[in-house]
């Protein structure tokens, strides 16, 4: 086997991964774990710690 088909196959392989995670993060049945996630930093946190004061280190 030549080493230019070795590099296609390889290429074609990684675009059919890609288009395979692109699909995947774009589903419909992932919308609601993907937004509960972009919300997550925006939440306030309640489960423990001094509350009022921050560590600066």
């Amino acid at each position: 086997m030549d080493i230019a088909v070795f590099h296609s196959w390889w290429t074609v392989l990684l675009v059919v991964i890609f288009i395979g995670i692109v699909a995947w993060a774009w589903s419909g049945r992932r919308r609601q774990s993907f937004d509960e996630a972009a919300k997550m930093p925006l939440e306030d946190d309640t489960s423990g710690g001094v509350t009022g004061e921050r560590n600066n280190g």
